[in-house]
């Protein structure tokens, strides 16, 4: 009997061990694996069962700060407060603070920690950077670096100060050592969001690369710096496993890297972070524009209903309260354009009384030599102009799509003393004067943004700028260059529209014989918008021949750029004015659009000729969408007009 007892009690005994460590196991486990909530949870049993441990109670609160449940971690961190857990229980409510953007508190819990503390520097260096002091900031980091040795969160923040600082040379630098050591030293480093992963700060170098090369208007580059990322690498295609793997910014910058290409997706991506219990605080913003953008309107509207008129506010940094303004005057432009008029109206005043007030701070900087005060005044002066010319824009727009041109032109008129040196504002300036047959003036604007690219060195403002830019025409708009073209060409300045079509055609052939790949319009695109000028005049021999050049060669220009062959209305016109018997055309001039539709059979295959918009279900059937159908019919109405095949 008492052996039985004994063998009972030892059962039981180890049974309560297996418990104790199966828990602490298992929430080591979930922590590594950053399922935070389900930690908490093992690590909340533990201080329950051991309430004399305080490593337990460290980590509950941890767990509970990783998961973004700020309340319930701050309340968990009181239970650390003993003599040998102080300075623990100070560092974490520090953070918890910061994470609730209560930087006050913050910074007066930090002050509690001795000075020469590397938390205490590291610490401090983020306050800073929020503060917008971001020299002082990465001086900060830079000596909690000297005192820790390399750390790649600390090496991510100094680039991350650069970057803000737009000195993106250096700023890249530490972001090749970030991603050098990472790959050398944790070769495996893949799938999943794990807790090796993000020590490595390979995922933050990544996406900060990304931004430089967004910023320095690569996009080819900042696409690339995305798909290097080791979890993107293997998740390449796989839609649905991105949406469960890959960390919220790496998915934000995803779908916005590549709308153009995949809007359907990045649709997908945007409104599932909405979803999550933390999303990078600009897609909220990013996804209602991109709606306005594509012309969503109903969906960017029940967005904003839906998320303000629930109940909960939304913070000012994920949603800043001039977003809300612009975005209700955009959307009130779909039913009432006057009342959107007067909104957008108000929000330029304030905006340039923000700017004057600015101006006045740059100027005294500037006066007192304060490099550091003209720094900022200079960046908060250029950001606060970004916000102007987008309202302007917008509110511009607004007589633009009743083609009240002579109003637009009124609109810009009044802003000239603030935008003048802006290359958006001159650049719309240029569209609204060509659009008024004001050629001569149009030149004006169009051809120092075009002149730019002309020399053989470019200038890039961007401080240490690594993109090594390279001058190009191919830089500018093909839009642009085509309307130069014509602007020269009603001015009598033919020479002038040769010499500038035969630099785009050098600078395509000297892209195609370097990258032979690499598929480029803008030649095609000036031809196209010229053939339609000399057919809207009547000129159709002309005026056809360069709309079919404007797709030579063919195996490139139709397949790469098929929804040009939409452009037929020059073809439709030439047939109407046909069968009415008011245009003769040759037959050699017949024979050669025949011969063009028939090219435009064989590589249209598999070129939609309509680009449906993303959200929408297809109304065209499958068969008749492609670039081959739409040149059968036309060859037939050819056929059908001139009796040609007869």
């Amino acid at each position: 009997m008492i052996i039985t007892t004994l063998n009972v009690c030892v059962t039981q005994r180890f049974e309560w061990f297996q418990s104790r460590a199966a828990l602490s196991l298992l929430g080591y486990c979930y922590y590594h694996l950053q399922d935070f909530s389900s930690a908490a949870e093992c690590y909340e049993q533990l201080t329950q069962l051991h309430p004399e441990v305080d490593d337990y109670k460290l980590y509950y609160a941890q767990s509970l700060y990783k998961a973004g449940a700020y309340p319930e971690a701050t309340k968990a961190s009181f239970a650390l407060d003993t003599p040998s857990a102080h300075t623990k229980m100070v560092k974490l409510q520090a953070c918890i603070k910061y994470c609730e953007e209560d930087y006050s508190a913050a910074k007066s819990l930090l002050e509690q920690l001795p000075q020469d503390d590397p938390d205490y520097i590291f610490n401090s260096g983020c306050l800073l950077y929020n503060d917008g002091k971001y020299d002082e900031a990465c001086k900060k980091f830079t000596s909690a670096m000297q005192v820790l040795g390399y750390v790649p969160a600390l090496s991510y923040n100094i680039a991350l100060c650069y970057y803000t600082l737009k000195n993106y040379a250096q700023a890249l630098k530490y972001i090749s050592e970030i991603i050098e050591r990472g790959i050398r030293e944790h070769p495996g480093t893949g799938v999943g969001n794990t807790l090796v992963l993000h020590q490595t700060a390979l995922i933050e170098a990544f996406n900060l690369k990304a931004a430089i090369e967004y910023q320095l208007k690569n996009l080819k580059g900042a696409q690339e710096a995305l798909t290097d990322m080791p979890p993107v690498r293997q998740l390449l295609n796989v839609v649905s496993v991105c949406l469960k793997e890959l960390d919220p910014v790496t998915l934000h910058n995803l779908a916005l890297l590549n709308m153009d290409s995949k809007p359907s997706e990045g649709f997908e991506k945007l409104a599932f972070l909405l979803q999550q219990p933390s999303f990078p605080p600009v897609t909220f913003g990013n996804l209602l524009l991109l709606y306005c953008k594509h012309e969503y309107f109903d969906l960017a509207a029940d967005v904003l209903a839906e998320n303000f008129m629930s109940g909960h506010v939304i913070p000012v940094y994920i949603f800043p309260q001039y977003m809300y303004e612009f975005l209700d005057a955009l959307l009130t432009c779909q039913t009432a354009p006057e009342e959107a008029f007067r909104k957008f109206d108000e929000m330029n005043g304030k905006l340039t009384e923000q700017l004057r007030k600015l101006g006045k701070q740059l100027q005294e900087a500037r006066l007192s030599r304060d490099d550091e005060g003209q720094k900022k005044a200079l960046q908060e002066y250029d950001q606060m102009l970004e916000k102007y010319i987008v309202v302007l824009m917008a509110q511009a727009k607004i007589y633009w799509n009743r083609e009240n041109f002579h109003m637009v032109e009124k609109i810009f008129h009044k802003s000239v003393e603030v935008c003048n040196d802006d290359d958006t504002w001159k650049l719309n300036v240029a569209h609204v004067l060509f659009m008024q047959n004001k050629y001569k003036e149009a030149i004006g604007f169009y051809e120092p943004i075009v002149r730019k690219h002309y020399d053989n060195v470019e200038q890039c403002n961007i401080q240490e700028c690594p993109c090594k830019c390279k001058p190009s025409i191919l830089n500018v708009s093909a839009v642009v260059l085509a309307n130069l073209c014509v602007s020269y060409i009603m001015t009598s300045q033919n020479e002038e529209a040769e010499e500038l079509m035969r630099k785009i055609e050098k600078e395509e052939e000297q892209i195609s014989y370097d990258d032979p790949d690499k598929k480029v319009f803008h030649l095609c695109i000036v031809n196209l918008v010229i053939g339609t000028l000399y057919c809207a005049k009547g000129n159709y021999d002309f005026g056809i021949s360069r709309v079919i050049k404007s797709l030579e060669p063919y195996n490139k220009k139709v397949v790469g750029h098929g929804h040009l062959v939409l452009r037929k209305r020059c073809f439709l016109s030439l047939l109407e004015n046909m069968s009415k018997h008011m245009v003769m055309l040759r037959d050699a001039v017949v024979q050669e659009c025949v011969q063009f539709l028939q090219h435009c059979e064989v590589y249209g295959k598999e070129v939609p000729a309509i680009i449906e918009a993303p959200l929408e279900e297809s109304q065209v059937h499958i068969g008749k969408n492609t670039v081959t159908y739409e040149a059968r019919v036309l060859k037939a109405l050819f056929y059908d007009v001139t009796g040609w095949n007869k």
